[in-house]
């Protein structure tokens, strides 16, 4: 009985989320939720406008048509959780939702990274190269570099996610988070987790330093080459350079409230600004909608 009690037991999480700081629940539930809804009305928006205004069928807004589909699903695999937790104060979570979320949440902040580093290689090279923009990025290319990052991220963050859950689980099962993020996950981990930190550091290299590392090449040619010819000052789009380094994750050895803090950060903040920085910033998509309410209110 005691063994089947103990396996029932890890059957399940308890995600803490913010119970610690009882004051203020429902105002911090509140801009949660308005935060939330903000980006998937924004996100939404520059998905249909790059997708039905035919002056956007460029390389550029192909790619962030699907950085706004990636946004969306980023968000929405940890803020309706959380807001859940916060008005149930419960937080249970089964073991097998935990890593569902786990391995969702590395997933599309990884593709993110990927895509952030395609988007930079786009805007060096439509800037570097403009004669050569159609050859070099034509639809396929396009096609094959988002396709080439779902099927490049997708196994390896399956992999380490089975990698991580595989781990023998005892003692405490509250994770002190708001999803189920990798650290607190370690933390309830009995035995020896160095191996596992290894690989999640290694994957760490390949799927956030690697694309910032080639975001810093191309955005260094874009300025070399505006410093050069200085007549085309303005061409030059949105950064995605300060964006792509939100998602590094905490280390393990961080105070747990500075990691949640740290995760707040990049789940939701960052989310919140990408529509700023690439959509109310872009002159040409809201030209783009401003046609399509013109149309909508005729």
């Amino acid at each position: 009985r005691t063994e089947n009690s103990n396996i029932t037991a890890m059957m399940e999480f308890v995600l803490l989320g913010f119970s610690d700081i009882p004051d203020f629940q429902r105002i911090r539930f509140g801009v949660f939720l308005v935060l939330y809804l903000t980006i998937l009305m924004c996100n939404s928006v520059t998905v249909l406008i790059t997708r039905i205004d035919p002056t956007l069928q460029t390389p550029m807004y192909f790619f962030l048509n699907h950085f706004s589909i990636l946004e969306i699903c980023y968000v929405t695999v940890t803020i309706p959780r959380m807001l859940t937790d916060l008005l149930s104060q419960k937080g249970r979570i089964s073991f097998i939702a935990c890593a569902t979320q786990m391995c969702l949440v590395l997933l599309f902040g990884g593709l993110e990274c990927l895509l952030l580093a395609v988007m930079a290689y786009d805007r060096s090279v439509a800037i570097c190269h403009p004669l050569h923009c159609g050859l070099t990025l034509s639809p396929q290319v396009c096609a094959q570099l988002v396709t080439a990052s779902w099927v490049s991220g997708a196994p390896v963050v399956i992999g380490q996610t089975w990698q991580v859950f595989s781990l023998p689980f005892s003692g405490s099962t509250t994770i002190n988070h708001f999803f189920c993020d990798l650290p607190p996950v370690f933390k309830l981990a009995c035995g020896d987790t160095f191996v596992n930190e290894i690989a999640v550091y290694v994957v760490a290299v390949v799927f956030i330093m690697v694309p910032f590392l080639l975001i810093v090449v191309s955005y260094g040619k874009i300025i070399s080459n505006i410093l050069k010819l200085r007549s085309v000052r303005g061409r030059v789009k949105p950064s995605p350079l300060a964006p792509s380094t939100t998602y590094l994750q905490p280390k393990p050895n961080q105070s747990e409230e500075t990691g949640k803090l740290i995760s707040l950060f990049y789940t939701v903040l960052i989310p919140t600004l990408n529509p700023i920085i690439y959509t109310l910033r872009n002159k040409d998509i809201t030209m783009a909608l401003r046609k399509l309410l013109r149309k909508l209110s005729t």
